[in-house]
């Protein structure tokens, strides 16, 4: 009976360590497809932007401010999203941002370009996929979080760092910029017309 013992209680935690290192593991390998996924829909919106700025340059002529932002923006999303470094990606979807916030404001100042089929299709295309691109995001920060806490609780606190898995950092967000600012118009309801 003891003999049984002292071989059941080792294949007993080799098997839990095993699952536990395979399910960290998992994770990891989850994290790294998130991350792919956001450069993913980074590229997508790369290659949308050549199309909408072909399709706006007769309007935008005195506009070459907001297509110089998008261009520059597109540039950084395709090395972005071919370093497949979070930083970076981070920091080139920013740059896009601002950039579709500067065409949209043209856009909006600009009937005839607001009315046009192409630009509009466009600008819906770019709009669904910074869906997907938030959604992607949600999905790598869940993910991040998972892992961490398995590391961070009994008994990961004591066993991950044994098997060398570390902390991943997740995605960074901006502390300065134009999505904490809000503006009256930002605020006020929209009148229902009957």
């Amino acid at each position: 009976m003891i003999t049984s013992l002292f071989f059941i209680i080792p294949v007993l935690i080799i098997l839990f360590l095993a699952s536990f290192y395979n399910r960290l593991k998992r994770l990891k390998v989850r994290i790294g497809a998130s991350i792919q996924e956001i450069g993913n829909q980074l590229k997508r919106q790369a290659d949308l932007i050549p199309n909408l700025v072909e399709s706006t340059k007769g309007y935008l002529s005195h506009e070459k401010e907001a297509i110089k932002l998008i261009t520059d923006a597109r540039q950084s999303i395709l090395k972005a999203a071919e370093s497949g470094q979070m930083e970076g990606i981070d920091k080139a979807q920013e740059k896009l941002q601002q950039a579709l916030s500067s065409i949209r404001v043209v856009l909006e100042s600009t009937p005839e370009l607001k009315a046009a089929g192409v630009v509009q299709k466009l600008m819906d295309e770019l709009r669904d996929t910074s869906d997907k691109l938030m959604y992607s995001r949600r999905t790598l920060i869940d993910l991040s979080a998972d892992y961490n806490t398995s590391l961070e609780t009994i008994p990961g606190v004591w066993i991950a760092p044994l098997l060398g898995f570390k902390p991943e950092k997740g995605l960074s967000t901006p502390s300065t910029g134009a999505h904490l600012e809000v503006s009256i118009a930002d605020t006020k309801t929209p009148e229902v017309k009957l």
